[in-house]
């Protein structure tokens, strides 16, 4: 029997702010729950939930979330304009496409298309 993956959960300071970053990039409304955690259930995928911490991130992640998109740079500019920024330019490979962007509290994803 294996076990089921339930929800990702983000160490940030501000669960409400991500939770609406996320949303907007990935789809779902926002849910706020008690003692300050936030969560989106995006349409066909894992809950992510959000955990208000005291510290702020302090070095590179050691997981990532890569979002299937269907062209790099449109979903580029929509994510910086709902508050993310870009790390270095974007990458070809032999399994497509990848452009590294930071969420407004710093945590990386990539943005990713599959040839």
């Amino acid at each position: 029997m294996y076990a089921r993956m339930n929800q990702i959960v983000v160490d940030c300071r501000d669960p409400q702010r991500l939770v609406r970053f996320w949303a907007a990039l990935l789809g779902g409304d926002p849910v706020d729950r008690a003692r300050g955690w936030s969560h989106v259930e995006p349409p066909g995928g894992v809950r992510l939930a959000f955990q208000p911490v005291a510290e702020d991130k302090a070095a590179k992640n050691r997981l990532h979330l890569d979002v299937a998109v269907e062209a790099i740079e449109p979903a580029a500019a929509r994510a910086l304009a709902l508050g993310a920024t870009r790390i270095g330019p974007p990458v070809t490979d032999d399994q497509g496409s990848f452009q590294v962007m930071a969420d407004p509290e710093g945590n990386e994803f990539c943005l990713v298309t599959q040839t």
